[in-house]
């Protein structure tokens, strides 16, 4: 039988709480095991966010605080708050991976001090400033077969790059890309307040967030090209945050270099579905953005909003959940990983997902 993966997670806030619920809600709970989780708030808030949660509802689960820690469904969970990497007991842990959830260490330097406190190593829920910052940046599905042994810090990317470099990769691989403009639809984040404040140095920030539709900077196409350089230059992204708690859209506007109609796009997409059920899924249906809260597939592409104007110039449009669908990939990035550094990995298995071809 294959070994579990043991690992710890550093901060406990949207992606930390749901790679938990993520893990004990999947197959990978049989392949997995938490071992700890660094969080500077108290335990007892860490119990109630654990139990309901506005967005994705109440566990189905126990959960209890027990001896200082988490109890999930009968697991010990060691708990601790230190609120910089150096000060956490990582060396008296016997663990193989943290996933670093906290979102507030994007350079080397910062990412550093959790191998020197004693990580063996780092996945990171969110990009690096730049290439250099991490060993190697992995979309599941795309390029985890680069992973390798001695990478000690590595990026999951970020959601939304999760989403659509599978997309754009079957556009190019099939029909090639001769350009693209990227408009995410994002819900809103916790860098944006409830009502105006001097909340950001992004002057459009400061802005209430469940009141506007608010345009807000965005690294994408930079991700992009990092995972896919043969489109660099071609890429062109911007990004809105729409005042709703939860699953994004990404309106890709695309010229091909080969002519195609909406028959045929609808097919490629099938076809692409059918061959990575738990990553790509495709709807025809009358969906709305609610529909895919909980959804763990990386990309749903709505065959319904297929455009093609002149043969070659194609829009689509993409739905994800921003917190599960990514909290998944990072479940299964670490397995992935897990192949390259054990002995003997954990069994890999891709979360089963919730709709595996929606209406189509």
């Amino acid at each position: 039988m294959s070994r579990c993966l043991r690992i710890a997670i550093n901060g406990y806030g949207r992606i930390g709480r749901c790679v938990l619920r993520a893990l004990m809600e999947s197959h990978h709970r049989e392949s997995i095991q938490v071992v700890a989780i660094n969080e500077p708030a108290d335990l007892e808030s860490m119990v109630y966010l654990t139990q309901y949660d506005s967005t994705h509802g109440v566990f189905p689960g126990a959960v209890a605080a027990v001896d200082g820690g988490l109890s999930i469904d009968g697991c010990d969970i060691q708990v601790f708050h230190a609120s910089e990497p150096a000060q956490g007991p990582w060396g008296q842990l016997d663990f193989d991976l943290l996933l670093e959830c906290s979102g507030r260490f994007s350079t080397r330097a910062r990412l550093q001090p959790f191998i020197d406190a004693g990580c063996p190593r780092v996945l990171v829920s969110h990009p690096g400033r730049g290439a250099a910052e991490v060993d190697f940046t992995v979309v599941y599905g795309a390029n985890e077969n680069g992973l390798r042994a001695d990478q000690h810090i590595v990026s999951a990317a970020s959601c939304t790059t999760n989403a659509i470099v599978p997309i754009l990769d079957i556009l190019d691989r099939n029909l090639g890309v001769g350009g693209a403009f990227l408009t995410t639809l994002h819900s809103v984040m916790n860098d944006q307040p409830m009502i105006d404040g001097y909340h950001h140095a992004d002057l459009r920030r400061t802005r209430s967030a469940m009141q506007s539709i608010v345009p807000v900077a965005t690294g994408l196409a930079q991700g992009v090209e990092r995972l896919l350089p043969q489109l660099a230059g071609k890429i062109q992204a911007k990004a809105v945050r729409v005042p709703i708690l939860n699953v994004s859209a990404i309106d890709l506007s695309v010229n091909l270099n080969r002519a195609t109609d909406p028959q045929a796009l609808k097919a490629l997409f099938l076809a692409a579905a059918r061959a990575h059920p738990g990553l790509l899924a495709c709807t025809d249906q009358p969906h709305a953005s609610v529909d895919f809260n909980h959804n763990t597939h990386s990309a749903i592409v709505d065959l319904s909003q297929i455009r093609v104007n002149n043969d070659n110039f194609a829009s689509l449009l993409v739905w994800f959940d921003n917190e599960w669908g990514f909290a998944n990939r990072m479940l299964d990035v670490a397995c992935a990983w897990a192949d390259q550094f054990s002995d003997n990995p954990p069994a890999l298995m891709t979360g089963t997902p919730q709709i595996s071809s929606l209406g189509a």
